[in-house]
């Protein structure tokens, strides 16, 4: 029995009808009274997604790669891609774990030449256009003759081209027109010394300097504590300062240091990226970093 004036509901799939009782079939104009818009002609369906698809015109953008060798405690992967160009890709290997904190003996085990000699042909198989050492200690402790050593070492490896944090270091104060600093490391006093060591066989003056004592996990000390160090250890004479250890956060820090110390702040990253992408042919990221800024076209 049904009410006065009522029909039966509409059932799934069926037409409606309008007031004449005329059957009034799906169709453009329905379409766009319902939706505001015409039905999709791309997708073939009405109101349904656009299907995008791909130019077969489009071209795969070419990677440059750069290898990087770090200590097996390294745990800034993300730091030294931030110095990094979009067309190059990092390739990131650690160098063999041994049990013993940062002190003078880990810095020796990981300059061995049977060592580097492995991590540098396990990064060839991707030909990297050149390979970094990122590692300060590394490449200091055993002083100039030591780094030119580790160099040698790498392109015998198979590197077409070659950097060190130390070799990189010195590389960037003769870039800068620098030769008297103050230095700032996480080290115990015994790295420490190694690293002034290095630097006076090199003509490189240290107005100052300060160690953290740190033994291990360097990775974990922040910004604050880094930039107090540098205002602590900064001297008028140094023409800028330098923050030793590739497991030092730095990035975000060294153009606000500069400014308020109105001199070049450098940092092992930092450097270390700098000359790996300069033998590369690229040129690191960074801004406001007078390193950086110093290897720009504008800058002779």
């Amino acid at each position: 029995m049904r009410t006065e004036g009522t029909g039966p509901e509409p059932r799934p799939g069926t037409e409606h009808t309008n007031s004449t009782g005329s059957a009034r079939r799906p169709g453009p104009e329905t379409d766009r009274e319902a939706t505001g818009r015409a039905p999709d002609r791309e997708s073939g369906q009405a109101n349904g997604p656009k299907v995008v698809e791909l130019s077969a015109a489009t071209t795969t953008p070419w990677q440059a790669g750069v290898g990087v060798l770090a200590p097996y405690d390294f745990a800034l992967d993300r730091e030294l891609w931030r110095w990094t160009p979009d067309d190059v890709s990092l390739h990131v290997t650690r160098l063999p774990y041994v049990h013993v904190p940062v002190t003078v003996d880990q810095a020796a085990a990981l300059s061995k030449g049977k060592a580097v000699t492995r991590a540098v042909k396990a990064l060839m198989a991707p030909e990297p256009l050149a390979v970094g050492y990122a590692c300060a200690s590394g490449s200091f402790v055993h002083g100039a003759e030591g780094e030119r050593g580790l160099h040698r070492t790498m392109l015998a490896a198979g590197a077409p081209r070659a950097a060190t944090t130390s070799g990189a270091l010195i590389e960037a104060l003769k870039a800068l027109g620098t030769d008297r600093i103050a230095v700032v490391t996480p080290y115990v006093d015994s790295v420490t010394d190694r690293l002034l060591d290095y630097l006076a066989e090199h003509g490189v003056g240290v107005t100052s300097s300060i160690g953290l004592g740190l033994l291990s996990h360097i990775w974990k000390v922040t910004y604050a504590e880094v930039a107090h160090a540098v205002h602590e250890a900064d001297h008028p004479d140094a023409q800028a300062v330098y923050i030793s250890c590739t497991n030092v956060l730095t990035y975000d820090i060294i153009a606000p240091l500069e400014r308020e110390l109105g001199k070049p702040v450098i940092a092992a990253n930092q450097v270390t990226m700098w000359a790996v992408m300069n033998a590369a042919g690229r040129r690191a990221v960074a801004r406001g970093q007078s390193l950086i800024d110093v290897a720009a076209p504008s800058a002779a």
